[in-house]
């Protein structure tokens, strides 16, 4: 009985994946026709299987340089989670300092990550530091609003009843606002994750040694297309990659959570 079930998870989950996908494979298989008849010249559009094969090529490469990608967006998203939590409960605990901070997040987040990251490099110089700068400024917007949301969604009736229990501030965040706002911080968490990874890919074409964006920048100068397309679609791998270990993460602790 348990076999039977197990199989037919399997194979409806098979259909589904293939469902879902069957749109990018036709998308492929046309652009792969469209080059093979020669609709669209390889040299500025190379085919899928050139995209493959360069990726092979390239990959101790870009797995050198995705490392040092990796790190900086880690590093980056850490900060960054740490000061939208700090600053979130802030917001939340004072109506006057939430309408004085909202403006300027709002702010920040109007502004190109493209037109800061030069500025960044000029003031912190070439190293890690400015890319790290530019990932915490990309990515703590969205999980702080997500979090200040996520406080303000805790219904009524739970207030008054840890308010009745004289429940002390630390005690309401730590088993009432902040267990009902995971679902709110993850979302915004796989935002900012794919913010993270195009903010670090950004500042690694401004300046650096090492990184994906980097080795995007030299790349590009040798007017190298099928290495350029393999790295453009090595990175929106990663960044999938992270939001469905974003979503494996949520359900473990989502799971464990009794609000």
């Amino acid at each position: 009985m348990n076999t039977k079930s197990s199989a037919s998870d399997i194979q409806t989950k098979a259909i589904s994946f293939i469902k879902s996908n069957v749109l990018i494979v036709l998308i492929l298989l046309v652009w792969q026709v469209c080059v093979w008849l020669q609709f669209i010249p390889d040299y500025l559009l190379p085919s899928p299987i050139q995209i493959v094969q360069a990726f092979i090529e390239d990959f101790p490469l870009l797995v050198m340089h995705a490392k040092y990608t990796l790190a900086t967006a880690f590093i980056g998203t850490t900060i960054g989670l740490l000061i939208s939590f700090i600053l979130s409960i802030c917001m939340d605990l004072s109506k006057t300092i939430k309408e004085l901070v909202y403006p300027v997040i709002l702010l920040n987040q109007t502004i190109p990550t493209i037109a800061i990251a030069p500025l960044l490099i000029i003031w912190l110089g070439y190293g890690i530091m400015p890319k790290v700068v530019l990932v915490v400024l990309s990515v703590f917007f969205p999980i702080t609003i997500a979090l200040v949301d996520g406080y303000q969604s805790v219904s009524r009736e739970h207030l008054n009843l840890f308010k009745s229990m004289q429940a002390s501030k630390y005690q309401l965040y730590r088993h009432l606002k902040i267990p009902s706002a995971m679902g709110s911080f993850f979302t915004g968490l796989k935002v900012a994750l794919s913010y993270a990874l195009i903010s670090a890919v950004i500042a690694e074409w401004l300046g650096g040694y090492y990184g994906l964006g980097v080795y995007m920048t030299r790349v590009r100068k040798s007017y190298d297309l099928d290495s350029m397309f393999a790295v453009i679609f090595f990175i929106s791998f990663l960044t999938i990659l992270l939001i469905a270990l974003v979503k494996w993460l949520e359900r473990r602790v989502l799971k464990q959570h009794f609000l």
